[in-house]
């Protein structure tokens, strides 16, 4: 009787949640895969981390109800948006009470343009993503929202001449927390 000369398969794949973080390598690759192109149909995904469509649906649903994948996003062209301007604005508090940092906080990210708030340390408090139509609505935004609060005492505006997504890595992200990547050159101006 001849030998079974079948090819053993894939190799198992560890269980859902069971790699370091709660996530397996198959997550990891899913993670992976959105975080290049978040609009990856489910079938594309299953084929392409060698699951079931609906296993794939239903790991993707719980990425999102874990809080792993915490939205999708559009990136944008602010350019085409009339927006072509942006800057970094390193901001320092002077008073650090509690109602005093929830007050900025709950206002700047309101304010026109404002991309993304950044609590940082060091000599800082915070890092301000912008976009503007013009240099001189840059310097109206600082003037109006940044140094007439009375919160703020130094506000430095960085232009962004390049900005760069970095790719989260999945696969080295057990257990440090992974950093928002990008980079940029920019240039110091102050205010």
């Amino acid at each position: 009787m001849p030998k079974d000369r079948r090819s053993p398969g894939p190799a198992p794949r560890a269980a859902p949640g069971s790699g370091p973080g709660g996530l397996d390598e198959v997550d990891r690759e899913l993670v992976r895969l959105l975080t290049a192109d978040g609009r990856m149909p489910n079938n594309a995904l299953a084929e392409a981390t060698g699951i079931a469509p609906s296993t794939c649906l239903t790991r993707v649903r719980s990425l999102r109800e874990r809080g792993v994948i915490r939205g999708f996003h559009a990136e944008v062209d602010l350019a085409a948006l009339g927006q072509p301007l942006q800057a970094l604005i390193a901001i320092r508090i002077g008073a650090h009470s509690r109602d005093e940092i929830n007050r900025f906080r709950s206002k700047v990210p309101a304010l026109p343009g404002v991309l993304s708030l950044f609590h940082v340390s060091g000599a800082n408090d915070y890092l301000l993503h912008v976009s503007a139509p013009s240099p001189d609505a840059l310097r109206e935004f600082v003037l109006d929202h940044l140094t007439a609060d009375p919160a703020v005492v130094h506000a430095e505006t960085s232009l962004i001449f390049e900005h760069v997504r970095g790719e989260p890595d999945p696969q080295h992200s057990s257990s440090a927390p992974e950093l928002a990547g990008s980079r940029s050159d920019s240039s110091a101006r102050r205010h």
